[in-house]
C-alpha cells in the first residue's frame, strides 16, 4: 500500500461542550500532542493491519516533525519524508464530552507545493494501491496512478460536496469516502455526482452514528447502512474515519463483499472511538475479525 501526503499532528483540548465558556479562560485537562491527520491514520491503519505499507509526505524539521518520526520508527512504519518549508502541518482539536470533535486546522504547506514526480513515481510504480490525501501538494499523484493502472482511493473528509478545490480528488479517484456531516440530506445527490463526473466506482459516506451511505457504479440508489454498538464507551471520534476506511479497504482487498466490507470498517471506527486522542490504538486483522463476529447493529440491517 502506498500513502501519499497527510501527515501532521493534533493538539488536543478536551472540554464540556463544542462552545466558548463564559469569562476568558476555563481550566480544562492535559493538552496533549498526538502524530495525527489523515495520510498518518491510513498509513499506520493499513500497517496494524498487516499491509506492506509505504508513506510518504513533507515533513518539517521542527518537534512536530520529530514527535511524528518518533512514532514511526516505534511502530516500524515505512516513511520517506522531504523537508517542509514551512514545517510540519498542526491542527488544535476541541474534543467533548461524548467524543466528538472540532478541528482548527493549519495546513501550512505553500499553495504550490508539489511532491516531485522522481520523489514518488519508484513507490508508485512498485505499488499494489495507491491511497492519496486530500492534500494540494499531492494532487498529481492521482493522474500518475491511472497513467499506471495502479488503482487508487482518497477521503474528502467533510466537503460540503460544492467546493472545487476537492474536484481532483473526487473525480480522480477509483474508491471515493468522504463525511456527510457538511453535506445533509443532499449527500445522496453528492455521492451519485461523484460517479457521474468521475472516475470512481464506489463511493461511501461516513455519517457517524447513522452509519454510512453506499453507492456502486451501476446501481440505482445508494445502499444505507447503520452503525454498529461500540464495544467501549466513546470518548474520541478523532481518527475515525481513517480506521473506517482502512478496514474497509483491508476487507476489499481479501475479496470481502460490500457487507462485509462495511461491517469491517464499522467496527474498527467505533473501535478508534474508544481511545482518547488521534490514532493511538489501532485494530490488528486477529482483534478485527473476532471483533467483527461479535458486532451488534445499532438499528436493524433492510433485507435481514
Amino acid at each position: 500500500m502506498l500513502v501519499v501526503g497527510g501527515a501532521g499532528v493534533d493538539t488536543i483540548v478536551r472540554v464540556d461542550d463544542l462552545a466558548i465558556p463564559g469569562g476568558d479562560s476555563v481550566v480544562v485537562p492535559p493538552i496533549l500532542d498526538y502524530p495525527a491527520h489523515t495520510g498518518n491514520g491510513v498509513a499506520l491503519g493499513f500497517h496494524a493491519l498487516g499491509l506492506a505499507t509505504k508513506f510518504v509526505d513533507f515533513l518539517g524539521d521542527d518537534p512536530q516533525g520529530r514527535l511524528v518520526l518518533d512514532r514511526y520508527a516505534a511502530a516500524g512504519l515505512d516513511f520517506s519524508p522531504l523537508p517542509a518549508p514551512h514545517g510540519t502541518p498542526r491542527s488544535v482539536n476541541l474534543v467533548d464530552r461524548s467524543g466528538r470533535r472540532f478541528s482548527f486546522f493549519d495546513g501550512r504547506h505553500p499553495a504550490d507545493l508539489r511532491l516531485p514526480r522522481d520523489f514518488y513515481l519508484p513507490h508508485l510504480r512498485r505499488a499494489r494501491h495507491v491511497h492519496v490525501s486530500r492534500a494540494g501538494h499531492a494532487r498529481d499523484v492521482l493522474a500518475d496512478a491511472a497513467a499506471l493502472g495502479r488503482p487508487t482511493s482518497t477521503d474528502l473528509h467533510a466537503w460540503d460536496g460544492e467546493d472545487p478545490g476537492a474536484h481532483p480528488w473526487a473525480y480522480g479517484a477509483d474508491l471515493v469516502f468522504l463525511s456527510a456531516a457538511a453535506v445533509g440530506e443532499r449527500i445522496p445527490d453528492v455521492i451519485r455526482g461523484i460517479l457521474d463526473r468521475g472516475r470512481a466506482e464506489l463511493v461511501v459516506a461516513t455519517d457517524g452514528a447513522a452509519g454510512c451511505l453506499v453507492l456502486e457504479r451501476g446501481a440505482r440508489e445508494p445502499v444505507r447502512f447503520p452503525a454498529v454498538v461500540p464495544e467501549r464507551p466513546v470518548v474520541d471520534s478523532n481518527g475515525a474515519g481513517d480506521a473506517f476506511l482502512t478496514a474497509f479497504l483491508h476487507t476489499r482487498f481479501a475479496g470481502g463483499d460490500l457487507a462485509a466490507c462495511v461491517l469491517a470498517g464499522s467496527v474498527s471506527g467505533a473501535y478508534a472511538c474508544g481511545a482518547p486522542g488521534t490514532h493511538e490504538e489501532l485494530i490488528g486483522a486477529d482483534a478485527l475479525a473476532a471483533a467483527v463476529s461479535r458486532a451488534r447493529y445499532a438499528t436493524p440491517v433492510a433485507g435481514g
